[in-house]
């Protein structure tokens, strides 16, 4: 098999022979940036090999402390909860259901005094004490009375 049947051939710079630059570069342009391209390439992989080889030190290190998954998760979780905690916008929204509880409360402590106010109204009222002398003569009747108040009625010198 001749280099021919798998593609454009390569040259030392990565660049393919018959390849034309793109419009605005010369070759030798095209060259310097194939080259520096493969530099960049090359550096990328040493990061790569850096970076997994300094996550398992960390690893390494983390299991000799006694550091496990579910500590780090609750560390995570402390750390962002408290990253919240110190945030303008959990302050503000603190501040602002502070605020409408302390409205809330004192609207229904407002709403209680008019209705105790009210009810206490309603109960002096001579339709009210109307209302409660029948349910007294009422509650005689049904339960019966004994013999010592059979002569008298409890509502008799209340009656309107």
């Amino acid at each position: 098999m001749d280099s021919s049947e798998h593609g454009p051939s390569m040259s030392s710079t990565g660049v393919a022979s018959g390849w034309n630059p793109p419009p605005g570069l010369t070759e030798e342009e095209a060259e310097e940036m194939q080259v520096e391209l493969i530099k960049v390439e090359d550096e990328i992989e040493t990061l790569r090999q850096v970076l997994v080889a300094k996550e398992r030190h960390a690893a390494e290190l983390k299991r000799r402390l006694g550091i496990g998954p579910l500590s780090e998760i609750k560390q995570n979780l402390t750390k962002g909860w408290h990253e919240v905690q110190c945030s303008n916008a959990y302050k503000r929204t603190q501040e602002t259901l502070s605020q409408a509880g302390q409205m809330t409360s004192a609207a229904f402590s407002s709403m209680g005094s008019a209705i105790r106010n009210q009810f206490g109204e309603m109960r002096n009222s001579p339709s009210f004490k109307t209302f409660e002398d029948k349910v007294e003569n009422m509650k005689y009747k049904v339960m019966g009375q004994s013999n010592e108040e059979s002569d008298r009625s409890p509502t008799s010198n209340n009656a309107p």
